[in-house]
């Protein structure tokens, strides 16, 4: 069983990697390695993502409303359907369809083989390459305001890939968007939307799976959720203002670096699958 401490460190990695292209997933499979710790599982971190997914409610609570309301009248009120709220809660719908679909169909896969190390490093250095090559290419020049029906299923199809740790579920949308040619501040505020249905049925699910066989129980469970809210908080703002001027280079380069070195540590045995 992991203890409080132990739960403590896990949800401040949570909250400073969830939002960043560097997979969540994969940090705490790998912190929790190198520190000798047990597999905190993937309900561990399906549930404390429900803390990052809480403080991505809490700040664009202003936009969600607004898009909800507008989406929700547009059912009765056929004027509304071209309104970009209204279009925007289709655009979340319909990419929310693809990481459904294969979470549900490779769940098994998800739980047990896709969390071993070697997949997660490769994917790290792979999926990072990739990002850089798309970032050193986009035109960053497409508001949000011109997402289309097309795009927004191609976002989605990018955030399944995130069901395999190391891949990254802003990495892989927010690349997808670059790819498309938006900026990199609206490609990360639709990513962050369009995770918030995928995340909090995930978390909700995997509720049940806490205290019951997992490595984790109900206690340390709650407090890494809490501290990957606040932490999670501050860095959106920070993600947010950080890309409106800067490219992707330093999330690249350490992505690139810490799947080599967890390569190596592999390789030479001083850590395990």
């Amino acid at each position: 069983m992991l203890s409080w401490f132990e739960a403590a460190v896990l949800g401040v990695v949570q909250g400073l990697t969830e939002f960043l292209p560097i997979s969540s997933s994969a940090h705490l499979r790998v912190v929790a390695e190198l520190a000798g710790w047990e597999d905190p599982g993937a309900a561990f971190t399906a549930v404390t993502q429900l803390g990052t997914e809480s403080a991505v409610l809490v700040y664009f609570r202003h936009d969600i409303v607004r898009i909800v309301t507008t989406w929700t009248r547009s059912l009765k009120r056929p004027e509304l359907r071209g309104e970009p709220d209204a279009r925007m809660g289709w655009y979340v719908i319909v990419g929310t369809l693809p990481i459904g679909i294969l979470g549900f169909l490779l769940r098994d896969l998800i739980e047990g083989p896709a969390r071993n190390l070697w997949l997660i490093a490769t994917m790290l250095v792979v999926f990072g390459v990739v990002l850089g090559v798309v970032d050193a290419a986009a035109r960053n020049e497409k508001p949000l305001e011109r997402l289309t029906m097309r795009d927004a299923l191609i976002y989605g199809g990018a955030q399944a890939l995130a069901l395999v740790p190391g891949v990254s579920r802003s990495g892989g949308t927010v690349g997808a968007g670059l790819l498309m040619g938006y900026r990199r501040e609206a490609a990360a505020r639709y990513s962050f939307l369009l995770a918030i249905p995928a995340v909090l049925v995930s978390g909700v699910f995997e509720l049940r799976k806490i205290g019951e066989g997992e490595p984790v129980d109900w206690g340390p469970t709650l407090l890494a959720t809490g501290i990957a809210f606040v932490v999670g908080l501050a860095v959106i703002v920070y993600f947010l203002r950080y890309i409106s001027t800067h490219s992707f280079r330093p999330f690249v380069v350490y992505r690139i670096a810490l799947g080599l070195v967890v390569l190596g540590l592999l390789a030479a045995g001083v850590i395990d699958t």
